[in-house]
This record gives structure tokens, sequence and C-alpha cells, in this order.
């Protein structure tokens, strides 16, 4: 493997040695032109990864690793580009657009292109920065960081790249593209540059961080099982090496199975009724049926009316209606409750009072009368039932008593 990699780069060393004008050329104009050169030569070239093109419609380019080494190399204060962060490459890129406005204004047309293409290379080198550095991050995923040797180191990689992906996301951020329409202006050649090409970029770029972000979530998920795991089995090695003479007992024998083994679910659930279940109306419908005897009445013949039976027309007759005790002794409780205005249970003012009617009856009969009351009487009372909930059948309330007091 080294061999092959030292072979591949003395070719393309050659290549450079031997092509050196045209990447001058390339390195000072900013593209090539290849109507002056061979193509078999560029095509070499590009294949080797020396020249690229930007866009189908574009001239090639010098790689920007190859720009780099250029400039680092021939110390060139006017291309060295210091890419620190996104801030500082879109403040380079306003500058010079400032710059080529102001020497088109002063119709400096020399000036004017010197600045445009310095603006290119600005603009091309940012976004294949931008696009190098996704291309490491696929890169550092598909190897699963197989640089390092150690879980650890490969879950620190992780987070490091994580961290690489929100800092490139909050850069793009600052792209505010209605600043860059503005510097534009009405001039064909920043609009292309600041608006569409940048725009472009920015939309690929971001949609392809954030896969990138989430395949790296996955991936460190990964990474910790396996690291949970591996620590399970060292420290199962290390109990072990501690002792020598364990034996692993039947655990199937035991009444509790320790968690750890016990790693299936219970077959049967525990059983509950849900009243609340529609799928079971069915069957507690059947229960129901089975519980309750229902009692016929005998069929009664049914009284033949002779027709034209004569209908007269009469006072109607008083009548009465009875005296309800029950409903009296609430009102009386209501009133008690009012004259004391402390909350009293039912039951206790039942006792109290030594009534002959069934618990179940006054409790209803109390509920009865503060449900009847009109809502202006009733916003003076407060009813809180006293019970607990059904220990079988979910969702059921017992009702035991009922406080009455004043709101």
């Amino acid at each position: 493997m080294s061999s092959h990699l030292h072979q591949a780069g003395v070719k393309l060393l050659k290549q450079l040695g031997r092509h050196a004008d045209l990447i001058m050329d390339a390195y000072q104009q900013g593209s090539v032109t290849e109507e002056n050169h061979d193509a078999a030569v560029i095509e070499k070239l590009r294949k080797s990864g020396i020249l690229w093109r930007p866009e189908p419609e574009q001239e090639l380019r010098l790689k920007r690793s190859i720009r780099a080494l250029l400039e680092e190399a021939l110390s060139d204060e006017r291309n060295r580009q210091i890419d620190a962060n996104v801030g500082s490459a879109m403040a380079t890129i306003k500058t010079l657009a400032d710059h080529y406005k102001e020497a088109r204004h002063e119709v400096n047309f020399a000036a004017a292109e010197a600045y445009l293409a310095d603006l290119n290379e600005h603009v091309f080198s940012f976004a294949d920065g931008l696009r190098y550095a996704i291309r490491v991050l696929w890169s550092r995923i598909n190897n699963e960081f197989g640089y390092v040797g150690t879980i650890n180191a490969k879950i620190r990689e992780n987070e490091l790249a994580q961290s690489q992906v929100t800092e490139l996301l909050n850069g793009l951020e600052m792209l505010h593209f209605s600043e860059l329409a503005e510097i534009a202006g009405d001039i064909r050649e920043l609009r292309r540059l600041l608006v569409t090409s940048l725009q472009e970029t920015l939309s690929d770029c971001t949609a392809e961080l954030s896969v990138v972000q989430g395949r790296l979530l996955e991936l460190l998920g990964r990474f910790r099982q396996i690291r949970g795991r591996t620590r399970l089995l060292k420290g199962w090695q290390l109990h072990r090496d501690l002792h020598p003479d364990y034996q692993v007992s039947d655990h199937v024998s035991h009444k509790q199975i320790f968690k750890l083994f016990n790693r299936a679910e219970g077959l049967l659930a525990p059983a509950a009724v849900d009243i609340h279940n529609q799928s079971h109306e069915a069957e507690l419908l059947e229960m129901v049926a089975h519980i309750k005897s229902i009692v016929r009445l005998p069929n009664i013949e049914a009284n033949n009316r002779d027709f034209n039976v004569e209908f007269v027309l009469a006072d109607s007759e008083d009548f009465d209606i009875p005296h309800n005790e029950l409903k009296y002794a609430v009102d009386e409780y209501f009133c008690a409750v009012i004259d004391s205005g402390i909350s009293q249970s039912a039951l206790d003012y039942h006792q109290q009072r030594q009534f002959d009617w069934d618990y179940e009856a006054w409790l209803y009969q109390v509920i009865c009368g503060y449900e009847g009351l009109s809502i202006e009487h009733k916003q003076y009372f407060e009813l809180e039932p006293i019970g607990e909930p059904h220990p079988i059948y979910t969702g059921n309330f017992i009702i035991r008593d009922v406080e009455l007091g004043l709101a």
C-alpha cells in the first residue's frame, strides 16, 4: 500500500514539474484558457486532481490544495487566503466586491478585471472549501473513524466532527443574501457570483450537512453501545481472573431471576378489565347478561274497547302531592350547613338525626338535592365525594360518603 502511495505521489509531482508553465499561468490568471493548450494535457491534469471545473460552463481552475501550496511557497500576499471561518471569508468577498464596483465606476477596466478575477477565485475557493470539509466528514463516517484504534478515541473524534458540523452550520447562517443582493446591485457579474452561485452552494451544503449530522449521531450511538458491551465483558473477565473458582449457577432454577439474565419479556401480561376498550364490549355485555336475570311479566291480554265510546268533559278533581320527608330532611341538612358555616359529612348528619332511611338512599338524595339546585344557588355550595378507586375495575370511583360545605 505504501509503495502504491509513493508511486502516485511521484507521478503527481512529475506532472507538476512537467506542466509548470501551464500551472503558473492558471495561478496568475485565475483560470486556464483551454484553446491555448493541448487538450490531452489539460484532461490529464484534470483527472489527476490538479485542475477542476466549478461549474459546467465555467473555465478550468487550480484545485484549492495546489493553490494553497503555491501561495505558501511563493509567500504571495496578494492571493494568500486565511480560511479562519465563514465570517472572514465573507468579509473578504464583500471587500473585493466593493473594490470591483469602485474600479468599474472610475472606468478602470484593468483593475476591475483583476478584482473580478480575485473575487471569482475567492467565491469558488469558499465553495470548494465547504465541499471539501463535507467530503472529509463523509470520509470519516464511511471509514468509521478507522484512523484511531480505540472506541474512546472514535467517540472523541465523532464529537469533534459534530462540533465542526455545528460550526459550519452556524457560519452558513451568517450569509444574508439580502445584503449580498444589495451589494451586487444591478451588476450581472456580481449577482451571478454573490447571489446565484453562493445560494446554490449554501442550499446544497446545508442539506448535506444535515444528513452528515444525523449519520454522526447514529454512529455515536453505536460506538457507545459497543463501549458499554466491551466494559461489561472486561468486567466479567476481571471477575473471572479474581475468582478463578467461580462457577455459573443454574439461574433458571431460582425463584427470582436477575435482570441481567432475564432478557425475555413475560409471555402473559397481567390481567385487567378495561371498560373503556370498545373491542371488549361484546364480552362485557355477555358477562352482564349472565349476572342479571331478566324477569318477564306474564302476557296480559289487552282489554277490548268498544268503539263509539262517549267522551264527556268535566272539571278535574283536586289532588294533593304527598309529603316527601326525605327531601325535606335534605333541605334541613343544607340549612344546617349554612347556619354552622362548617363542612359536614352526610353520613354524620344522618347518624346525628338518627334517620330511618337507608344510607344509600340518603346519599343519593343529598347528591340529587345538590344537582337540582339552580346555578345561582349551586355556586354557594361545594359537594366533595369521599371514597376510593375500585381495586379491580380501573376508572371507577366508589363513593362511601359526601361532604357538603360552603364555597
